[in-house]
């Protein structure tokens, strides 16, 4: 059985320039390994803040690297620095806001800065973006509200069947008539 690729893209001027380690993209890549039960190989990298190197790589990762799911991290918030939704947004053929509505909403509960949020979640192609936080520990969190409705979202635009660990995550798909 091949592999599902899934891209992990940490947006990070200083975590790209080896300032600190980047610990969200590890955090992002422990989920996953927590939450996917079918075979998958990370496509992994992490890149500046800078709105034409995101959105070169979000590309790269969906039209030659074949990852079905990219899942980034940093570069939502208000800072001038902070344009990872305007870069997904510009190679998505859709938006799918409703991913970011729900991470925002359970983040809410945590903190009250979580408003300044601007996550959002596209589709390019036969892929979705997902754009997280970049803080780690609110990575696990956003993703647990999502992850549920992320396979079946890849099965009706066309990419392989991503199966979840039920164990640890119960994934919707609806019943077969």
């Amino acid at each position: 059985m091949q592999s599902t690729r899934i891209g992990i893209l940490t947006l990070s001027d200083r975590a790209s320039a080896g300032v600190y380690e980047d610990l969200s993209g590890k955090a992002i890549r422990d989920t996953l390994t927590d939450f996917v039960a079918s075979p998958w190989e990370a496509v992994y990298r992490v890149i500046p803040d800078d709105r034409a190197t995101i959105e070169r790589e979000l590309v790269r990762m969906i039209d030659d690297e074949q990852c079905c799911l990219v899942v980034t991290t940093g570069g939502t918030g208000p800072a001038p620095r902070d344009v990872t939704p305007e870069a997904t947004e510009a190679v998505c053929e859709k938006m799918m806001p409703g991913f970011g509505e729900l991470m925002r909403a359970v983040s809410l509960r945590h903190v009250p800065t979580a408003i300044l949020s601007r996550q959002t979640a596209g589709i390019r192609k036969g892929a979705l973006i997902v754009n997280l936080p970049g803080k780690p520990a609110s990575i696990r969190e956003c993703l647990e509200a999502v992850f549920p409705a992320i396979p079946y979202c890849i099965d009706l635009i066309g990419g392989p069947f991503l199966e979840g660990n039920a164990e640890v995550i119960k994934v919707f798909r609806p019943k077969a008539k």
